[in-house]
C-alpha cells in the first residue's frame, strides 16, 4: 500500500508498523526501544484528516507522547501504529527533532 511521508510515496505492507515502513523509506525514524513504549523516537505526527482511521493512542502511548517537547493533538508513535489495508494512502510528517 502507498503511504505519504513528507511529501512523498513510501511502500507500506499490510501487518507491519507505520515504523518499520517509514525506515525503509529512509525516513529519519530512530525507534530506539524498538516499539516497547520506552522511548518517543518515532514520533509522527499524522494528517488531521486521518486521524479518525487510526486506532486510539493506548494510555501508555498518551503517556511516552506527553515527553514529546513539540508534540501537537494528531501526534502519534510510528511504533504504535500497525497497518492494513484501511490505512493505504495514509499522510503524515516526521517532524525535525
Amino acid at each position: 500500500m502507498i503511504l505519504h511521508a513528507d511529501g512523498r510515496e513510501i511502500e507500506g505492507r499490510a501487518g507491519e508498523r507505520l515504523l518499520d515502513a517509514g525506515r525503509r523509506a529512509g525516513l529519519p525514524l530512530e525507534g530506539t526501544c524498538g516499539g516497547d513504549l520506552a522511548c518517543a523516537t518515532c514520533h509522527v505526527v499524522i494528517a488531521p484528516a486521518d486521524m479518525a482511521r487510526l486506532s486510539d493512542a493506548s494510555e501508555e502511548e498518551e503517556d511516552m507522547l506527553d515527553l514529546v517537547p513539540h508534540a501537537v493533538a494528531t501526534s502519534r508513535l510510528s511504533c504504535q501504529i500497525r497497518l492494513d489495508e484501511g490505512l493505504a494512502g495514509l499522510s503524515f510528517a516526521v517532524p525535525d527533532s
